[in-house]
């Protein structure tokens, strides 16, 4: 069986007295199904999980101001088939905040939004991702104050 390890981040900023997450969304294709997650990809060698997040998110979105909060750590994993073998994906996410609103969009991605929670919670394809953003959320609460 194949191993693939991908590392993405909840990526939020504050607007006005709100938080707003990053979601993008991906068109259907050949290879995928039609999509509205977080930003993240596969872990290169030598990398560490915040390399990957932040090389990923730049190459997604343009994005490269970003604080990772300690102690945030989700790990999601699914099965799926590629070329008729099967393959464990394990997903890491981190949770990382901006100041940055523009995104730039890579070809990988059709569209994006900065939505408040409970949007997001609704515009996220895969329910392993709304746990994450439910999870995401209940620990910015328990920290608020070391983040704004």
């Amino acid at each position: 069986m194949i191993k693939e390890i991908s590392v993405g981040a909840v990526v939020f900023r504050k607007e006005d007295n709100s938080l707003k997450f990053l979601i993008l969304y991906k068109k259907p294709s050949n290879h995928y199904r039609e999509s509205w997650d977080f930003p993240r990809g596969n872990i290169e060698k030598n990398e560490t999980e915040e390399e990957t997040a932040r090389r990923e998110i730049k190459e997604e979105t343009g994005i490269t101001d970003l604080n990772f909060i300690k102690g945030f750590r989700e790990k999601i994993g699914f099965f799926y088939k590629r070329d008729g073998k099967l393959v464990h994906k394990e997903i890491i996410y981190l949770l990382a905040k901006t100041e940055q609103e523009k995104v730039v969009l890579s070809y990988e991605h059709n569209d994006y939004r900065w939505a408040n929670f409970d949007e997001a919670l609704n515009l996220l394809t895969h329910k392993s991702s709304r746990e994450v953003l439910i999870k995401a959320m209940k620990f910015l609460k328990t920290s608020l104050n070391k983040f704004f």
